[in-house]
């Protein structure tokens, strides 16, 4: 029987599967509205070297490019399993990204073959034939799509099922390398196109090792996400910790700030994590008298609003620890009760950091001791850091200039040494923990016929939360045509993930610039306050 290498995620799930095989280890719960989907070590062994055996017999070859559009699904990792045992790389991409955006995630890494839940299909469909990388569509029928075997197999698609049909053919799966790619995970795109960040087999399984002592697990916790497994987040802080540690995880297909108590409650999870605008989101929930009556010990947050952060620890009876730290890397940790409330706390011990001005010199204190700058983190040993964003030299060497991993954030320091985030540096839109790229929304709005020119731009969250923001459309219209703005948010609706559709449209004969033709954003922001009746809102 093939060994494979302990720093793979094959290897994690062969040991698991060897030394408990019947641990469950994976729920994802059914929401009331269908059977919750459990996997065992075991099962995940076995489905995995069956899927990747399928695969395999599809085509599909080591170091080949398996792109996914899938909400959490036990499918989900079924597919990690397999693509660690085939030496593929999973490229997960969100299920709701469509378009010119779509095509650019598929084919800029030259994806083989996606595997699509019923409810994404329509989208991969509508772009495949501007992907020529692409051979294989791969369909995963679901209770949302209700797709079937025939209605598949019409649209040139496989079904998932068939592809685990035959017998697993260990001979044929030779496994991966520590240090082969078992993941690309895509940047938000801030500052340009979205990147794919390589996530090699070693650093997700010895980051997953390492996070029950950072966050301080016990043996008995059971972790909890609601956020997608296309994010580094519940890749490796739930999913992550809960195959190499054999630490139970539940997962939803989708967050739900309204069920997320009663899930606590219903499967005694101990943990879960909150990323930015979702903190306040759920403080905003009526409150219900039996708030506190529930098994969560620990949240894991990262942007928690220093305005709520006591009053939602007391209301819900929890610990708050709050982090910082990004898919590149760098981690900083403020465990309960320890550092400030509103720090983001401080850097691990194997990193040192820097806060740097525009120039790149790091910053002085004040009189007051503090300082302000770029976050930069480098190993405490000098050894230079280094991040791979797939086909792109360039943007990889940019990220760690001088051997130190440039956050692209600007944090306070206090006089002991405690961090603060304040916002992303630049002119990027934080929202709801995302990283909008305007671009996406400034091509849908541009393309319509009735607008002549289009600026997106962020402003201060109206949630609070420090750093986040909400989107901003500055828009013209054509002279003498027709414009309906609510026409135009169902389009943006319709077009754009939920997360980019702007929270107001501003509706101007023109837009300021300057000679060079940049937009003045300071005097948009003005003419929001100043001109009212110039600002819309989605009516829905």
């Amino acid at each position: 029987m093939t060994r494979h290498a302990p720093l793979t995620l094959a290897g994690v799930i062969q040991q698991q599967a060897e030394t408990r095989p019947d641990f469950t280890v994976l729920t994802v719960e059914g929401a009331g509205v269908r059977p919750d989907d459990t996997r065992t070590f075991a099962q995940l062994w076995e489905q995995g070297q069956r899927l990747a055996s399928g695969l395999h017999q599809l085509g599909l070859r080591p170091g080949d490019k398996l792109g996914t559009l899938l909400a959490n699904h036990a499918e989900f990792v079924e597919l990690m399993v397999a693509a660690a045992l085939l030496d593929l790389t999973l490229v997960p991409i969100d299920p709701r990204t469509k378009g010119d955006k779509l095509v650019y995630m598929l084919a800029s890494v030259g994806c083989k073959a996606v595997v699509a839940g019923d409810y994404a299909l329509n989208e991969v469909i509508a772009v495949r034939p501007q992907i020529a990388s692409l051979q294989w569509l791969i369909g995963l029928p679901t209770d949302e799509g209700k797709a079937t075997v025939e209605q598949l197999r019409a649209i040139n698609a496989i079904p998932y099922a068939e592809l685990a049909a035959g017998p697993a053919r260990p001979e044929l799966l030779p496994g991966a390398s520590p240090d082969s790619a078992l993941e690309l995970i895509y940047t938000s795109g801030t500052t340009g196109d979205p990147k794919g960040i390589v996530m090699t087999h070693r650093r997700y399984v010895e980051t997953a090792r390492s996070l029950p002592a950072f966050f301080g697990f016990q043996a008995d916790d059971r972790l909890y996400s609601g956020l997608s497994l296309t994010h580094a987040n519940a890749q490796l802080i739930t999913l992550g910790t809960a195959l190499v540690n054999a630490i139970p995880c539940v997962l939803s297909r989708r967050f739900s700030k309204s069920r997320l108590w009663d899930i606590t409650r219903q499967y005694g999870c101990t943990n879960f994590t909150l990323l930015g605008g979702m903190t306040t989101a759920i403080y905003a929930e009526p409150p219900k008298a039996d708030d506190a009556d529930n098994p969560v010990r620990s949240i894991i947050s990262a942007g928690m609003p220093a305005a709520i952060w006591e009053d939602f620890a007391r209301r819900f009876d929890v610990r708050l620890y709050e982090f910082y730290g990004a898919a590149e890397g760098g981690l900083t940790g403020n465990p309960p009760g320890v550092g400030p409330v509103g720090s983001i706390g401080k850097p691990v011990a194997s990193l040192d950091y820097r806060l740097v001005d525009e120039a790149g010199e790091d910053v002085p204190r004040d009189a007051h001791g503090e300082r302000v700058g770029e976050l930069l983190f480098r190993p405490k040993d000098g050894t230079p850091f280094k991040v791979e964003y797939y086909g792109n030299p360039e943007a990889s060497a940019k990220k760690c200039a001088g051997g130190w991993l440039r956050m692209g954030d600007e944090v306070r320091e206090d006089r002991d040494g405690w961090l603060y985030f304040l916002c992303r540096k630049g002119s990027g839109i934080r929202r709801n923990g995302d990283f909008i790229n305007s671009a996406f929304i400034e091509k849908v709005i541009a393309e319509q016929p009735e607008i002549d020119d289009v600026y997106v731009y962020g402003i201060p969250s109206a949630n609070g939360v420090p750093g986040e923001k909400d989107v901003v459309a500055a828009v013209v219209p054509r002279q003498g045509g027709q414009f309906d703005v609510q026409a135009l948010y169902r389009i943006c609706r319709a077009r754009l993930e939920a997360n980019f559709v702007p929270s107001h449209i501003q509706v101007l004969q023109q837009i300021p610039k300057t000679a060079s033709e940049k937009p003045l954003e300071r005097f948009l922001v003005e003419a929001l306050t100043s001109n009212p009746e110039e600002v819309h809102r989605e009516l829905r």
